[in-house]
């Protein structure tokens, strides 16, 4: 490493002494270096992967897309390691390979009809080939279609995943919360031909089987409770599977930017939008934490939603790119987290900033002393909760991180700089560019100069990120028409012809290189981690026949990360206002993180000049009951209403014992 280096430093310093604006970075020269290096390796490494892939046996299991190559591999070099705990459970990867290659054979018999495509040991009566021949009224799947899951974070949602990716079927991972209209539409978007759900979600789904039927969705059950008719339990076929290798030709990709996945985001105009990932996307998150700099031996803690990019692409895919353990959990418990992390030996902590502050507002404990937790990776982290959780939990290191599941951008905050989100050095726009541009808040749109480009900002400027796309960094965009993906793509941006991906995020770049998150473009809002779009809220509580008018937008809280969702209403003539339909439509029709956490009650909305809404001078007048003189309301999550926001139950807002 030690000879790249110095070869790096002998072509770096000739264009660095040349621009005298860039000095300030050359104290950071030996991280940018190093880090560069990192990712000329792992691009490396990534790219013998895809070729190993391509040129292995496509009868054999090595053969396939770099997901079940990965996996096969690494059945064959570390089969008896640990890849996966899960409470009092733990996989090895053969395990693992065993348990996919089980779920691949079961989703190819859905696929074939019980015909054995695909399947060598496919015996004519299995239970999934019984439920074709006795008819449930579901089409086979065929080749490429998208089978979605609605499931919660456990082994069971990584086996149908990996299996599906080894019987070349598309994967769809739907939100948890989803449901009613919202679910439909994501399942409608994707063009899902059948769905795997939880058994504990059964309840709450039961009004939506009859759509869903009518879609004509196959429908399995993950579990052995008891099931409506026409729902089997695809873990009881799985289980009466072969566990031998599935043929790597059904799932070899003909380009690696094939789709293979849909994720959905929480979108910036409206419902979820289904992100097409690509098999290059999969391949390049097996290289995430390499970057972050953790190890083959490291032990990995997630407790993200595996539906998210972050649990899925990056914690799970980055642990296989590792060949090291993941520590997942269902649902993320502050209270636990130290115990968990003492009895498992955690090494690595995978965060978004919410969980660091639920973290850093317990109380003290013997376990959060004396743990192995090295490195924290993540993305949201506030300063203040930063330094405030290094300050009590370590030493360790923080990495902060940047992207979108759509984008072809990401950036590591590999110095460590509290704050920042990344580095805009020469040497790093050499490996992943990216650029700055000027943005006109007003109108929207990025700033031109008088031949029709671009301007880049100026250190300490807030800037619009962009990033070219290229065969090695595409944008596929979203399932669905064309108009989804309006304004992600611009054009001419420095020269005629060229193509940025627009992230829709305005970021500042100081004198040092270093990047920090300033906002978001538009009327969206990040809570909880999610985007949550203000005209997809106004929308759905203006469905309520008593509500005239709806002004949805984010408000900052003291102490929480993001901006919390509220409403001002305007109350349509003779209704009265009734909190109770208000809840059950907003819970109803809305996922948890998109409801209003605040509701102001008012005569009539302000706005512009133009009639456009003043959602920026709503938001600074924000929610104190003691300055505004509307009748305010806020969110009982527990107690599942919305109740008069008094002076006393915002002092306890502002004090954490009361929280939304």
């Amino acid at each position: 490493m030690v000879p790249l280096l110095l070869l790096l430093l002998l072509l770096l310093l000739p264009p660095l002494l040349l621009r005298p604006r860039l000095w300030p970075q050359l104290r950071w020269l030996t991280a940018d270096l190093t880090f560069a290096v990192r990712a000329l390796r792992c691009k490396r490494a990534l790219r013998a992967r895809a070729l190993a892939a391509a040129a292995a046996d496509p009868e054999g299991p090595e053969g396939g897309c770099s997901l079940a190559w990965r996996l096969a591999q690494l059945a064959q070099e570390r089969p008896a390691h640990t890849f996966l705990v899960h409470g009092a459970r733990r996989f090895s990867y053969a395990e693992a390979e065993r348990q996919s290659n089980r779920a691949a054979r079961a989703f190819l018999r859905a696929r074939s009809c019980g015909a054995g495509v695909g399947a060598p040991d496919a015996a004519a009566g299995s239970g999934a080939a019984r439920a074709v021949r006795e008819g449930d009224g579901a089409a086979p799947l065929a080749p490429g279609a998208t089978v979605a899951l609605l499931l919660p974070a456990c082994p069971e949602f990584l086996w149908l995943w990996f299996g599906l990716a080894k019987a070349g079927l598309c994967t769809a991972f739907v939100p948890t919360a989803l449901r009613r209209g919202p679910l439909l539409h994501c399942l409608r978007s994707c063009a899902a031909r059948a769905l795997v759900l939880a058994p504990e979600f059964l309840e709450s789904l039961e009004p939506d089987l009859p759509a869903l039927r009518a879609m004509g969705l196959r429908l399995w059950a993950a579990g052995p409770q008891t099931h409506p008719a026409g729902i089997s339990d695809l873990l009881a076929e799985a289980s009466a599977e072969g566990d031998g290798p599935v043929p790597g030709y059904l799932s070899a990709p003909q380009s690696l930017t094939d789709t293979c996945l849909y994720i959905f985001t929480s979108g910036t105009t409206g419902l979820p939008k289904a992100a097409r990932i690509s098999h290059l996307k999969i391949l390049q998150c097996q290289g995430f934490y390499q970057l972050c700099g953790a190890r083959q031996d490291d032990v990995v803690y997630l407790a993200l939603p595996l539906y998210h990019m972050s649990g899925s692409l990056l914690g799970i895919v980055g642990c296989l790119g590792l060949g090291a353990t993941v520590v997942l959990k269902s649902r993320f418990s502050a209270g636990q987290f130290w115990e968990d992390c003492q009895q498992h030996r955690v090494t690595v902590f995978q965060y978004i900033g919410e969980l660091c502050r639920y973290l850093v507002n317990q109380p003290p404990s013997k376990a959060e002393r004396g743990h192995r937790v090295r490195l924290a990776v993540g993305s949201g982290l506030r300063p203040d909760t930063w330094e405030r959780f290094v300050r009590r939990f370590g030493p360790l290191q923080v990495l902060e991180t940047y992207g979108l599941t759509e984008g072809n951008v990401a950036t590591f905050n590999y110095t460590g700089q509290r704050g920042a989100v990344g580095r805009a050095s020469w040497l790093y726009k050499q490996v992943f560019p990216f650029s700055l541009i000027r943005y006109d808040v007003t109108t929207g749109e990025p700033i031109r100069d008088t031949q029709g480009h671009c301007v880049a900002t100026s250190p300490g400027e807030p800037g619009l990120l962009v990033a070219p796309v290229s065969q090695q960094s595409p944008f596929l965009g979203y399932a669905g028409g064309p108009e989804l993906a309006q304004g992600k793509l611009l054009q001419d941006v420095f020269r005629p012809g060229d193509v940025f991906f627009n992230t829709g995020d305005l970021l500042v770049c100081d004198s040092q290189g270093f990047l920090r998150f300033h906002d978001r473009t538009g009327d969206t809002f990040r809570w909880k981690g999610e985007n949550v779009a203000t005209t997809e809220v106004a929308e759905t509580l203006e469905a309520l026949d008593f509500l005239q008018e709806v002004n949805a937008y984010g408000v900052a809280v003291p102490g929480h990360e993001g901006r919390a969702g509220m409403a001002a209403l305007v109350l349509r003539p003779p209704h009265s206002l009734d909190l109770v339909q208000l809840y059950t439509h907003v819970s109803e029709n809305l996922p948890p993180y998109a409801w209003p956490r605040f509701l102001r009650l008012q005569d009539s909305l302000a706005t512009t000049e133009t009639f456009k809404q003043q959602k920026v001078r709503m938001a600074k007048e924000g929610f104190d009951p003691s300055t505004l003189s509307d009748p305010l309301y806020i969110l009982d999550q527990a107690g599942g209403a919305y109740l008069p926001l008094t002076p006393a139950r915002y002092g306890a807002l502002l004090t954490g014992n009361l929280r939304i």
